[in-house]
């Protein structure tokens, strides 16, 4: 309304400015750390799958690997530790978000450079162990990034830095995916994972010549000490270490939960958090050995499932922030989440037509397309959970949820596709969503009057 009531010469001028922000050097700096957070996730995870199938090893052993994403859905317990803690030496020098974030990357290119070296068909262990500290190290990056990305960026620039995130992010997994088969094509997986640690390097330097962020002062549920627990209260104010360490557990690992746990109905809150993509990623977590077993190759799965595939997650992800704007969150992630579901019946018919590169394209581009929509109402959701006081915890809490589905519940994935056929499997991996949907029904019945200040704060800034 206001830009087309302007000039052309200034209403041009107007979207330039509006758009100007993505050229901030802050802004841009997101992106280059969004490569790094992505880049590690398919290397333990889809690319992993691809490495263990052509080595030989059952559909059963492949999808309990990944339990190796379990790293993923615990990294709530040590958030905090790498939230307020110091890193001796290097903490003095970088400030405590960068330190962390030059550990972790260091930790990745290490654990990366490993994991090329080890040999799954002659010590499936070795790899699964370095495939969980790999793991480990990834998600303990993911905290560090969250806080730096909320504190380094201004109030103006954060839907920008979100966006330029996810960009980043997708460019990450491109590169462990769609690149890292054509390098395993041609180089094998030793030269990949290496290739892979050398790209950790994108985030080491974006870290090293980025300034340590200024800390915000918030408000939170520390600081009103009535509900501080009576047991840390006359702990903490005892002298010495031991009143500063249960001040310190108050604030740093009690408050952030305590704060959440305020919330109406937070148990359902996170079951559904648990469930909303299950089905989608019992799906993913047996995609490659799927395609392998219908003939298509390396490189046709690299040009149409990672390449065409990211495309279509992409505008999914663009359909699925519009959406959101006009019809709110809630709503969103359950037209959103329905699509997702039955979009996973394009498995179906892939398995049964077999190979055929025609329906191989389709299949990918409705549910990545639909998975991108999926995805896009459900970060909004969980960036609506948050208390600023406490985002890299409550954040690490809400993802390590999400997180759990994709490892502890999915690894299940491969003994269902053993005992079964893929269209049986790909028939339980859509019902697989329904109990999200269910729970999600249930919280808009639930909600529909008095929803959360902070869903309310969200769909009025959406509207």
């Amino acid at each position: 309304m206001v830009a087309n009531s302007l000039p052309p010469s200034h209403a041009i001028r107007h979207w330039w400015h509006a758009c100007s922000v993505y050229t901030e050097k802050r802004v841009v700096s997101i992106l280059f750390l969004g490569f790094s957070s992505g880049l590690p996730l398919a290397l333990t995870f889809s690319t992993l799958s691809l490495w263990l199938t052509e080595a030989g090893i059952s559909k059963t052993s492949i999808g309990l690997f990944a339990l190796a994403g379990v790293p993923y859905t615990f990294k709530f317990v040590w958030s905090p530790l790498i939230d307020q803690l110091p890193i001796p030496l290097l903490t003095r020098r970088l400030g405590r978000r960068r330190s962390w974030a030059l550990l972790t990357q260091v930790a990745l290119m290490i654990s990366l450079f490993l994991m090329g070296l080890s040999k799954p068909s002659e010590s499936m262990l070795t790899t699964a162990l370095l495939a969980l500290c790999t793991a480990f190290w990834s998600a303990s990056q993911d905290i560090v990034i969250d806080a730096y990305r909320v504190e380094i960026l201004e109030e103006s620039q954060f839907g920008a830095g979100a966006a330029i995130y996810v960009l980043g992010y997708r460019l990450g997994m491109l590169a462990s995916g769609a690149v890292a088969l054509y390098l395993a094509t041609y180089f094998g997986w030793f030269v990949t994972y290496t290739l892979m640690a050398c790209l950790m390097s994108v985030g080491i330097v974006t870290i090293l010549i980025n300034p340590e962020p200024v800390k915000k002062m918030v408000t939170g549920w520390h600081t009103q000490e009535g509900k501080l627990p009576e047991l840390f209260k006359k702990w903490s104010q005892l002298g010495g270490r031991t009143g500063r360490l249960m001040t310190w557990i108050a604030r740093a690992v009690i408050a952030p939960f305590a704060d959440f746990m305020q919330r109406d109905s937070w148990g359902t809150v996170l079951l559904f958090i648990l469930f909303y993509k299950l089905g989608d990623t019992l799906a993913g977590v047996m995609s490659n050995p799927f395609y392998l077993d219908l003939a298509f190759t390396k490189i046709e799965i690299a040009n149409i499932s990672k390449l065409f595939g990211l495309g279509a997650t992409l505008i999914g992800s663009m359909v699925g922030g519009i959406v959101v704007n006009r019809i709110g969150i809630m709503r969103s992630l359950l037209y959103c989440g329905i699509l997702q579901m039955f979009s996973t019946l394009m498995f179906v018919l892939l398995a049964q037509t077999g190979h055929h590169l025609g329906v191989l394209t389709l299949t990918i581009a409705v549910e990545n397309f639909s998975s991108g929509m999926g995805t896009a109402a459900f970060v909004a959701y969980l960036s609506s959970l948050c208390n600023i006081a406490y985002t890299a915890t409550q954040y690490a809490l809400l993802t390590s949820f999400m997180a759990f589905g994709r490892t502890l519940l999915a690894s299940f994935g491969g003994t269902i596709a053993d005992h079964t056929n893929w269209t049986v499997f790909f028939l339980v991996t859509t019902l697989a969503a329904t109990p999200g949907l269910a729970l999600l029904w249930s919280m808009m019945r639930r909600f529909s009057l008095h929803p959360q200040p902070a869903m309310e704060a969200m769909d009025e800034s959406a509207a």
